[in-house]
This record gives structure tokens, sequence and C-alpha cells, in this order.
């Protein structure tokens, strides 16, 4: 009897809606023709519109733009409508206010089978997302491994930059991960769901520089068999990625800027001109404002990429990482090894934790696989790591037997002393000017706030 009261209380349309309206997630649903018709009371909340702006227009129309940005399924009359589809989706409110939205797209069909719209269910996670980035409890974001504070701060920026499309220029040394921050920021912004074409102008010939970004004609010069798209032109409604852009050639450098100046170039050989919308992120290991002064790089052009500026820090200066990072890897490693499951030491993790790494993540990532490879077992202990490792190991025994201090043992020392430094060494039993050298290497285990001496 409840059962079938219940069924006659969703028969009724009011009954319906007030139902939908009370739920905690967003609910759009519109035609093939885009044409909203419904939107339920926490979709206003989330995208600042009421739903009489909204209702019976085009969705395009409505927000001033697609909805889920390059990710619309409604581009084109011929898209293909998956039976559910799930994605991350930055949107700007009526407002102006950016919001990280998780979507939940589903195609809805009449009695016959056919499909007539699609039902749209969003989730507002802005909050959570800033919650955790505030309190330090991030220790991922986007693939991007870490809960250091300066890496917080990177996870920070790649949020803020979600909701703007400005140029973006990405520092840091080798293996530091800067595709893959250029990649998080990509997927951050409306651009996601176009492409991310990534581009390393430091491999590439110098002769084929120019029609590699630009494209050329067919018979532009020999081996030129076919007209070619260039990567800018691939990149079209998404985001390239320009790596190591110090290295292109001052010739190079001028048609880049006045590509950067107007969206416009002309293929190799070519002489229509090419326009395209695309979001233009450079990164280098070097340090571009002393490629400028020094004439090797263009102001103008400096100036014109270096709108946002974002720096990695190297893995010895985020040292607190390294087991996080450690534990990331393995994890990995184990699924493309049939489940193993891979075990590393605490005196091994102790040894990478003294090593510098001057190749950073990257060079941690090879150095786990070399270990992996090595121990043959389940096990990585000391000696199955790289020789550069092993060599530090043998030199730390030559100088003799040293107290270990672990972060974990000192942020708890720190703790039950109130943040005194001086207690603190006690109860670890080591010196005032041991424990100091290890908060001078990592910072992070006291907050500035929290300092005592």
């Amino acid at each position: 009897m409840p059962e079938k009261k219940f069924k006659q209380i969703l028969t009724n349309e009011k009954n319906l809606i007030r139902i939908l309206d009370n739920l905690k997630e967003g609910i759009i649903a519109h035609d093939l023709n885009r044409r909203i018709f419904f939107f339920n009371r926490e979709a206003e909340r989330i995208s600042g519109y009421n739903r009489s702006e909204v209702l019976n227009a085009d969705c395009h129309e409505a927000f001033g733009e697609p909805f889920c940005g390059e990710r619309c399924l409604f581009r084109n009359n011929d898209t293909f409508v998956p039976n559910k589809s799930d994605y991350p989706v930055t949107l700007i409110t009526k407002d102006g206010e950016t919001r990280n939205i998780e979507m939940s797209v589903s195609k809805m069909l009449d009695e016959s089978g056919e499909i007539f719209g699609v039902i749209a269910f969003i989730k507002d996670i802005t909050d959570i997302v800033q919650f955790r980035l505030r309190t330090g409890e991030l220790t991922s974001y986007a693939n991007i491994v870490g809960r250091d504070r300066k890496m917080l701060q990177v996870f920070q920026q790649i949020r803020d930059l979600s909701g703007y499309d400005y140029p973006v220029h990405i520092s840091g040394e080798t293996g530091t991960g800067k595709e893959l921050v250029a990649e998080a920021i990509h997927a951050a912004s409306r651009r996601a769901g176009a492409p991310f074409v990534p581009i390393n102008c430091g491999a590439l010939p110098e002769g084929l520089v120019e029609s590699e970004l630009f494209g050329h004609v067919k018979g532009a010069f020999t081996g030129a068999i076919r007209d070619k798209k260039g990567r800018f032109e691939l990149a079209d409604s998404g985001t390239i990625l320009l790596d190591e852009v110090a290295e292109l050639s001052k010739e190079m450098q001028v048609k880049l800027l006045r590509f950067v100046q107007t969206g416009k170039f002309e293929k190799v050989g070519g002489e229509r001109t090419v326009s395209v919308n695309v979001r233009i992120i450079s990164a280098t290991n070097s340090d571009l404002k002393k490629e400028v002064k020094n004439k090797n790089f263009r102001e103008d052009l400096y100036y014109r990429l270096n709108v946002i500026p974002v720096h990695l820090p190297p893995l010895r200066e985020r040292k607190n990482d390294i087991p996080l990072l450690v534990d990331f890897f393995l994890k990995q490693f184990s699924g493309d090894n049939e489940n193993k499951n891979i075990v590393i030491t605490s005196e091994a993790i102790s040894l990478m934790m003294d090593y510098a790494w001057p190749g950073n993540v990257r060079q941690l990532q090879n150095a786990l696989q070399y270990a992996i490879v090595k121990s043959c077992g389940n096990y990585i202990r000391p000696q199955d790591l790289p020789m550069e490792l092993t060599d530090l190991r043998v030199d730390k025994s030559r100088r003799g037997p040293s107290k270990k201090l672990h972060f974990e043992l000192v942020r708890d020392a720190l703790e039950k002393t109130g943040h005194n430094k001086a207690k603190a060494a006690r109860l670890l039993s080591v010196g005032r000017a041991t424990l100091y050298r290890f908060l001078n290497d990592y910072p992070d285990v006291v907050p500035e706030s929290l300092e005592k001496t």
C-alpha cells in the first residue's frame, strides 16, 4: 500500500517538482535542441540564475556560453550522446564567481526507447576543495602529488586560473612536472574537453619548428607532399603548451609574438591567413627573465607570455613530499606488475629523504623503477636503489652513526612540548643544533605562526 501511494505521489507533477527541488544536487534537463525544460532550486543556487531566466531558452544562450564549456555534447547536430558521462566542470556563475562542479549527464528515453533529451546532475564541490587546500589536507591535485605548502600554493593557483583564459608561464627545473601542471590548468578551465597539445620547442630541428607550429601547404618544401596542420591549428578551442620556449630562435620568436597578439598566422608556403582560438601556456627550466637580459629572448614576447607566472619548487625544497610520491608511484607500479604488492623499507625511504634529487620527481620515479627490477621481490631495500643513492649510504657510514630524525617524530615532539624547540630536542635525545638543522631542512614541520625558540 505505501509503495502504491508513493507511485501516485510521483505521478503528480507538483509533488515531483517539490521532491526534486529539495535535493542537494542541481538538476538541469534540456531537449535535443538544447531547450531547457527543467531547472531545480539547487541549480539556481549553484549557477546564480533564476529558473525564470533559463526555462525554454537555448542552453548556450541562457548562460551566455555552453554550460559545460568545451565538453558540451550538443555543439554539433550529429553529436553522439552516451548513456552516462561524468566529468568536472568549471562554472562561471551569473555574478562572475568561479565554481568547481562535478557533473553527471545521462540521456533520457521515451516509451519507445528514443532519446528526447538529457538530464544533468550537478554538485558544487568548491567549498570542499577550498577547505582542503586551506587546511593542508589535500595530498594531490589532478595527478600532481604533494602537500608541502609550496605545492598547495601551486594547487591554489591552478584553481584560481580555472575561470580565466590568460597566458601562463610555468618555470621550474627539469623533472618538476611542468607538463602535468599545464595539463591540470587546461583540465580545470572551460577549455577542458578540447585538445591539449604539448610541443617541446627544444626538441625540434631548426628547419622544422615553423612547420610544426603553424603547418605547411603541399609543395612548400622538399618532402611536403600534402597540406599539414600545425600544432596551433590542432589545438583550436583548446590549449597549447610551448615547453622549453626559451629555445626558440629570434626569427620564430617574432612569428610567435605576432600570433600571440592577433591569433592569426600563415602556413609555411601558404598565402591564406588562418585564425584559431588557443590558450597559450609556456614553460622553461631556465630563467626567462635572465634570457631577456642577455638579449636571447624578446622582452615584448616575455611580457606577453608571462602574464600569470607559476613556479614549481624542486624536490629538494619539499622533501616531506617524498614518502607521498614513493607511495603514489609504487601503487602505480603494483598495478603494472599484475597486482604485485611492492613495499619499500623505512631504511630505503630514509636514504631517499637524504638525497638531493637533481632530476627531481622524474628521477625519483626512475629510481623506483630501477629498484623494482633490481629487488626481484616485493621489498625494496637500500641496496636496491641506484648507485648515486647507495654511494650516499656508504659516505654516511664513513662519517659515523648519526641520530635519524623523522618528520612525524619531530612533529609529535613539538606538539607535546607546546612547540618549544629546546624541550623538543631533549625529548628526542638530540642536541638543539641537530633539531635546528632538521627544521631548517624541513620548515613545514612547524607552521610559522607557531614557531618558538
